[in-house]
């Protein structure tokens, strides 16, 4: 698996329990499953005032991500945008696999 996830940080905050986390790794791994080339997204925070959402493209044997969050409500004024370039679909499986049986245990 690549280094990736060690590039991604931020300089705020953030709290989600382990059953939104587990959830949205569950979401994850069975959209991974599902018919390859198919883009997807999910909000991993629903309902909450703020949320944190992540819309997946597919590109080449993987998917590019494009993650929301609005910290000050759902609004399109206030916002944070960050794009991921594309990673390998078996290292999204291996990664989502192992975070969602690390919580679900």
């Amino acid at each position: 698996m690549s280094g990736w996830c060690s590039l991604v940080a931020a300089d705020f905050t953030a709290y989600l329990s382990d059953a939104e986390v587990a959830d949205f790794a569950g979401q994850m791994l069975s959209r991974l499953d599902a018919a390859s080339g198919v883009g997807f997204s999910a909000v991993v925070t629903p309902g909450r005032n703020n949320p944190l959402a992540l819309k997946a493209e597919p590109v080449g044997d993987g998917f590019a991500f494009f993650v929301r969050l609005t910290p000050n409500g759902d609004d399109t004024v206030c916002h944070l945008q960050m794009e991921l370039n594309p990673i390998a679909t078996p290292d999204l499986r291996e990664m989502f696999g192992a975070l969602h049986a690390a919580l679900v245990t």
